[in-house]
């Protein structure tokens, strides 16, 4: 019997990493034929390596999840891997393409399996154009500021929310992400960070720190005018640089 055959496609290492080895733990029958990081890769995997299943990050560099579905429409089962998008997860919920939500758990793994051994047992590709187009459109719209984190913890990713974040500091080539539970990684320069935070809500107080201003608790200052931010229900301290104090004037 021909092997069912699966390509992984998200643009972070430890994401697939993680879907590859509960995937292997719950679809044991199922082959990994090859994984991508970008769009461009990953349709090249589809043409190339004909996969029965492609497992896509709905948001890739290049050419985004749904670029590579409309590009490769036919060709396979397609499954959108997408952090918690009230749109997305809507259109995805009307259709008859699944998905998951990041961080995948393996509950909404097995029922995602299932549907697909359904699928591929009836030897039937939906027709999800009309999706598509929804989610291009959607996708099209100007987007807001960074509200969601996908941050490495020892081998788990977690989606963490912004608000949570007490704050950013970047050390050799990753960014440590504090919150009241501990640290996270993620890979990005603090310059990119900064841009796609909201400027309102996290502050720029080092060139190596971005700070949640909502939760700060009070900023102290030394002899030598050093300062020194305090945060509420957290013993971490950040301080500020000098090009930095005068955000604090006035507190």
């Amino acid at each position: 019997m021909k092997p069912i055959r699966a390509i992984i496609a998200d643009d972070e290492e430890a994401l697939r990493s993680h879907l590859r080895k509960r995937l292997a733990a719950l679809w044991p029958d199922l082959e990994i034929a090859g994984e991508a990081r970008d769009g461009e890769a990953a349709l090249a995997l589809i043409r190339d390596l004909r996969p029965d299943v492609a497992f896509l990050d709905i948001s890739m560099p290049g050419l985004s999840g749904v670029d590579v579905a409309r590009k490769a429409s036919g060709a396979c089962l397609f499954v959108f891997i997408t952090a918690h998008d009230e749109y997305a997860v809507e259109a995805f919920e009307r259709s008859a393409v699944d998905y998951l939500l990041k961080p995948v758990v393996d509950e909404r793994l097995k029922t995602t399996i299932r549907r697909l051994q359904e699928r591929l047992a009836s030897k039937s590709l939906p027709d999800i154009t009309g999706l598509l187009e929804r989610l291009a459109t959607g996708m099209a719209k100007p987007a807001g500021h960074l509200q969601w984190i996908k941050a490495e913890q020892k081998d788990t990713v977690r989606l963490v929310s912004v608000n949570d974040v007490y704050f950013f500091r970047a050390e050799d080539k990753y960014i440590i992400v504090r919150t009241k539970e501990g640290e996270l990684l993620i890979r990005k320069s603090i310059k990119d960070l900064e841009e796609e935070l909201d400027p309102g809500q996290f502050w720029r107080v080092h060139r190596a720190a971005l700070v949640n201003a909502r939760l700060i608790h009070g900023v102290s200052k030394s002899i030598a005018g050093t300062l020194t931010i305090r945060f509420k229900d957290l013993p971490d301290q950040v301080t500020v640089s000098r090009a930095y104090a005068h955000l604090f004037k006035q507190m």
